[in-house]
């Protein structure tokens, strides 16, 4: 039976605020949680950016829920402080925290003044940094001279059991890839068979551990304010890779965002006021073999959404 969880969306909602919302999700019956990493968000209409890593360590002692975060270590991050940071929440609670790690996105990454390398060589860069994660977390001394570079890193604070390292992917390639290193795999909603084709990718190249899905999905009181709410908040992320992974500001999304029709924000948001449609999808995305399925509603207000779909979604899951 898969776990349905909340996704803490960082880049539209104060991290107080969004305290208050995984707190409320855990009462409305969620039994998990996963948060984003931003420097920033994708449109100057989301208007957040909260540090994810404080926040992680305040949610999860506000809450009993496990944790994951989706982070792109190698150029904004140094490998070993993202070790540091699994490594210590890791210890403080244990069982409770993973991390999926991905190849990232230019809008966060370009602050370091760093060129922004091609993907073949974020996705190299990526390999090493999970190499010098895992190292750390297993208490060697590390040192590594390549994409990135590493001078006698040692952590002091580890975890007994180091937490799961997720692949963070959204085609079937890089799936496959994944699989050589990862402990489980996330990707985002898509069209039932690109998911169909993600997830066996992974299975097929021996990937082990969870299959785990983030949802974007859209809920009001009715069809056309879950729609505005979608369009208003989510337009700027309807364009495939490389544009996604390259453009660098907010500025630059809502431009070339400004005349995305309502239709095509619909093809990557989940769109409906019927909490029967809702539980539906979540159904076939279960079906494929999702065994954690992380609820992102894409509205800045989330009470009423957590609310309606404690009440009324998730008993239709179980």
């Amino acid at each position: 039976m898969a776990i349905y969880g909340f996704h803490s969306s960082h880049e539209q909602i104060h991290p107080a605020e969004l305290l208050k919302a995984v707190t409320r999700a855990e009462q409305a019956g969620f039994a998990a949680a996963m948060s984003s990493d931003h420097f920033s968000p994708w449109s100057a209409r989301q208007g957040h950016s909260g540090f994810a890593w404080s926040w992680l360590g305040a949610a999860l002692q506000a809450t009993e829920l496990p944790f994951g975060v989706v982070n792109a270590p190698g150029q904004r991050y140094h490998p070993a402080i993202i070790a540091q940071a699994i490594g210590t929440l890791g210890a403080m609670f244990p069982g409770r925290f993973w991390a999926a790690l991905g190849t990232g996105e230019a809008s966060n990454e370009h602050i370091t003044g760093g060129r922004w390398p091609r993907k073949a060589v974020r996705t190299a860069r990526l390999r090493e940094c999970v190499d010098v994660i895992r190292a750390l977390l297993a208490g060697e001394e590390v040192s590594h001279d390549g994409l990135v570079t590493v001078d006698r890193a040692r952590l002091w604070t580890r975890p007994e059991n180091p937490p799961e390292l997720f692949g963070a992917a959204v085609s079937a390639e890089t799936a496959r890839w994944c699989a050589e290193w990862a402990d489980g795999l996330i990707t985002v909603n898509a069209p039932i068979e690109t998911l169909r084709e993600i997830s066996g990718a992974y299975r097929e190249a021996s990937g082990r551990g969870r299959l785990a899905l983030q949802v974007h999905l859209s809920w009001a009181a009715d069809d056309e304010t879950a729609l505005a709410i979608a369009c208003d908040q989510w337009r700027s992320n309807v364009f495939p890779p490389p544009v996604c992974w390259d453009l660098e500001t907010a500025e630059l999304f809502d431009a070339v965002s400004e005349e995305v029709p309502p239709s095509r924000v619909a093809e990557v948001v989940n769109v409906s006021s019927d909490p029967g449609w809702h539980a539906a999808r979540l159904n076939e995305y279960a079906e494929l073999g999702f065994e954690e399925i992380y609820l992102h509603h894409v509205g800045q207000e989330q009470d009423a959404f957590i609310d309606a779909f404690g009440a009324k979604v998730l008993p239709q899951l179980r």
